[in-house]
């Protein structure tokens, strides 16, 4: 098979405090990547502030941003500007009362490729999603670009592995998660420990399943909870995986970094070659997915 590499790096920020501060270390993260000769930039979910979805605040809808908007294009303007296909995510306001958990993708002259609004929303202590963003109405739709067709996903969205397939079955490429997942500093260290090796555990079962690249851009840091709780201890731990679930880079989980890896491509035919789980798919007895449990 022909080998097509692709360099890419992941930005594994934390939050300096406001959308400027923010938007100012990604634009130096941005710059530090494409002079290290990365074609793909994938950001971490709703990187323009803290994680506001530690509680319920009307306030917090002040933080949403039409689409185009000042967020967008600055990222359209930085992506040109380096020459790189940037995967951001955005607080969407689409309308009066109407929001979104929105990533976008600008391609590697600044032009708008797409966006996909994640469809799965969490309500969890610590993650109350559901106050602020409506599902998204844009189905499981890869977005083509100059470097591939992408199968842009967001957080809650890389547990469900129907999610990753649809994607797949779609043409995607790639998958890419922009996330902001953590532990509790209040409980146990082995619990914690658990939930990060799930974590991770279900990224690669989405690239073994699919014989796909997977890159999960996270944050990091401490962010306490505007509810007086210890918050939550982003783990970072953004990593990129080939095809066959194997690590090609790991970032680590207590300080910011650029994480810069190479994908061949070409991989993903050679395993799916090996590994036709797309031949053997048994699409005539799959109908009971369509409910929400088999009673």
């Amino acid at each position: 098979m022909n080998t097509r590499t692709l360099p890419v790096a992941l930005v594994q920020e934390r939050d300096h405090g406001d959308t400027d501060a923010n938007l100012a270390v990604i634009e130096q993260r941005v710059a530090e990547a494409a002079a290290a000769g990365a074609r793909l930039v994938l950001l971490q979910e709703l990187h323009n502030g803290a994680y506001f979805c530690q509680h319920e605040a009307v306030s917090e809808f002040d933080r949403a941003e039409p689409i185009p908007g000042p967020s967008s294009e600055r990222l359209s303007a930085l992506a040109a500007r380096h020459r790189v296909v940037l995967v951001g995510s955005l607080f969407e306001r689409r309308a009066p009362g109407l929001y979104h958990n929105t990533a976008v993708v600008f391609d590697s002259d600044g032009r708008f490729a797409g966006r996909y609004r994640k469809m799965h929303i969490p309500d969890d202590p610590g993650f109350y999603e559901k106050f602020y963003f409506t599902p998204g109405d844009l189905g499981f739709t890869p977005i083509d670009t100059t470097i591939g067709r992408l199968g842009v996903l967001v957080c809650w969205d890389q547990w469900y592995p129907e999610a990753a397939r649809l994607m797949a079955l779609a043409g995607a490429e790639l998958l890419l998660y922009p996330t902001a997942i953590g532990w509790d500093p209040s409980e146990a260290a082995d619990e914690n420990a658990r939930q990060r090796a799930a974590w991770l555990t279900s990224h690669a079962g989405h690239a073994v399943a699919n014989g796909l690249p997977v890159l999960s851009c996270n944050r990091i840091g401490l962010e306490p909870s505007p509810l007086g709780s210890a918050g939550i201890d982003f783990w970072g731990s953004s990593h990129v995986l080939g095809p066959q679930g194997e690590v090609l880079a790991m970032a680590g989980t207590d300080h910011p970094e650029l994480l810069l890896a190479e994908i061949d491509l070409g991989r993903s035919e050679s395993v799916r070659r090996i590994w036709p789980f797309l031949r053997d798919r048994r699409i005539d007895a799959y109908h009971d997915l369509l409910k929400r449990y088999r009673d």
